[in-house]
């Protein structure tokens, strides 16, 4: 219980992470290149995601420091859209996916202790935080992401990652591996969505 307490903390707390994205410096793509750099984005969500679930269910040392590294990832997440939406629109997104990793390392962490009051509370914040992003995302770009088909979207991946969670935690490892086979597949799925959305929104700023 005090080392998830102290993972939970240092998801709060950490410093920022350098990391290198593909948007950084590059005012104009091709298309190809822009749907693989928002899939790496993605992929890079749901690897260290699924790092963090391993070394926090079986009291790793790197818990802390994988914590860290996912949450630099929703900042390049959200810079990733400050081209096209601007810097205070990529902000936002950012404090709404860090808000997204730490409400579902609460969701870890009562899981763990097998708490059902607090994984119920904790998943309803979770939910609303999805509902959040879904509007969000849904009010920049509406024809393209119509905020249903984006809430059905977030909702799928917590519902996967939920699945790779649980699994784990029976130590049904076919099960885990299946899991997380699912979260990757949906989530080329929404970055590809996300993609196709700016590239439609944005079509001079692709070459």
């Amino acid at each position: 219980m005090k080392q998830i307490a102290g993972w939970l903390f240092a998801l709060l707390l950490v410093g920022p992470v350098a990391t290198t994205s593909a948007f950084a410096g590059s005012p104009a793509m091709s298309r190809s290149d822009f749907q693989g750099a928002m899939r790496k984005l993605w992929e890079d969500h749901i690897t260290w995601t699924r790092l963090f679930i391993v070394s926090s269910l079986a009291d790793l040392p790197d818990a802390g420091p994988t914590a860290q590294r996912l949450l630099a990832n929703q900042s390049d997440i959200g810079n990733a859209i400050k081209q096209f939406y601007g810097d205070a629109a990529g902000d936002k997104l950012t404090s709404l996916l860090k808000e997204h990793i730490t409400t579902a390392a609460d969701v870890v962490a009562a899981a763990k202790e097998n708490n059902s009051a607090k994984l119920d509370e904790a998943n309803k914040r979770w939910y609303a935080n999805a509902d959040a992003i879904a509007a969000f995302l849904s009010s920049a770009n509406p024809k393209e992401w119509p905020q249903d088909e984006m809430k059905s979207m977030m909702h799928e991946h917590l519902k996967a990652t939920t699945a790779e969670v649980v699994a784990r935690l029976k130590k049904d490892w076919s099960g885990d591996i299946a899991a997380y086979d699912e979260v990757h597949t949906q989530i080329l799925m929404m970055a590809d969505m996300l993609s196709q959305g700016i590239e439609s929104q944005f079509p001079a700023k692709f070459n």
